[in-house]
């Protein structure tokens, strides 16, 4: 069997999709103010085919930037409040009779979208989070023997509460490795939530975000940012950053062979957001905290101490030599 490899990304090509990115985000930050940094990692995962994972208090604007990105590509968005009773087929779908036909007919779930919103993932047991986390690797749902496929694109956002934890299910390091990118919304700077308050502001406005786009010209940008170049150096530049965080004594878990695929994958993206056709060493460490961090497990004796992952990567990075600018 042979693979037909990806033609190389053009120019040409890379100019149509930094003003597709660059539209998105305009789009997308008429409902959501002053995160533009925050849309545009969602957007980098949008592109990448992976998943965020939004740690943030209530109120900050989560629902309304997944629903705002499903707006802005013009797909089809669903949410899922996650509770302790929701059920696995709650969220994929399943079969169910149909007396006038008399056959027995898959209803699909909400996972069937562009966008899903996972709220609150973490106060669903763990065979519900583990049937969204499947579908999120597998992009179908099989029931009764059948594989049904999501749509493509296919985002999922989930979030969860860092500050309430009563009634909730701690997400596996396992599951926490699946999301490509963590980041939170936070509150916005004063100039900006002053803009939020005003009277009449279409800030919040979900149905004012315009459309730019189309979910197929989005899953084929996807498809052929694939083929952006990633040197050598570059890439054993992301290798050292693995293994000296393998290393480090105050992580148990070091950055996995998925971690580090999901940071050459979502650099592609952010190289060619920037209007660039080859990554470079700034590139990867914009994008290793998003998407390294919650990957990384600390021993006891520096969760005591009150290290986080975030200083652990942070001096990793600081030790690792960077390539040369000339390297590619």
């Amino acid at each position: 069997m042979t693979t037909t490899a990806v033609p190389a990304i053009g120019e040409d090509e890379i100019a149509a999709f930094r003003a597709l990115h660059g539209r998105l985000g305009d789009a997308v930050e008429t409902a959501v103010r002053g995160k533009r940094e925050v849309v545009d990692l969602v957007l980098v995962s949008l592109f990448a085919g992976g998943h965020v994972l939004l740690e943030d208090v209530p109120g900050t604007g989560k629902t309304t930037l997944a629903r705002a990105v499903a707006s802005a590509l013009g797909g089809l968005s669903r949410r899922v409040q996650f509770t302790p009773d929701l059920l696995p087929s709650d969220v994929t779908g399943t079969s169910v009779y149909d007396p006038q036909t008399g056959e027995v007919r898959f209803r699909p779930g909400p996972v069937f979208a562009n966008v899903v919103l996972a709220d609150e993932i973490n106060r669903a047991a763990a065979k519900t989070q583990s049937a969204l986390l499947e579908v999120m690797e597998e992009r179908t749902v099989t029931v009764d023997g059948v594989a049904h496929a999501v749509p493509a694109p296919f985002l999922v956002v989930a979030t969860q509460n860092p500050i309430d934890l009563d009634g909730t299910y701690r997400l596996p390091e396992a599951q926490l490795d699946r999301f490509m990118l963590r980041t939170s919304i936070g509150y916005p700077a004063p100039e900006h939530e002053v803009d939020v308050l005003r009277p009449g502001s279409g800030a919040g406005q979900v149905g004012a975000v315009p459309t730019v786009s189309n979910p197929h010209v989005v899953a084929e940008y996807g498809r052929r940012l694939g083929a952006l170049h990633v040197a050598d150096p570059l890439l054993r530049y992301i290798g050292d950053i693995g293994t000296a965080s393998r290393a480090d004594d105050r992580l148990r878990l070091g950055a996995s062979t998925r971690g580090l695929r999901a940071l050459v994958r979502c650099v592609q993206v952010y190289a060619a957001s920037r209007g660039r056709h080859f990554a470079v060493p700034g590139d990867v460490q914009a994008l290793a905290v998003p998407v390294l961090a919650h990957r990384l497990v600390l021993t006891r004796e520096a969760r005591l101490a009150g290290t986080t992952t975030e200083e652990v990567l942070a001096d990793v990075l600081a030790g690792v030599a960077v390539p040369r600018p000339d390297a590619r």
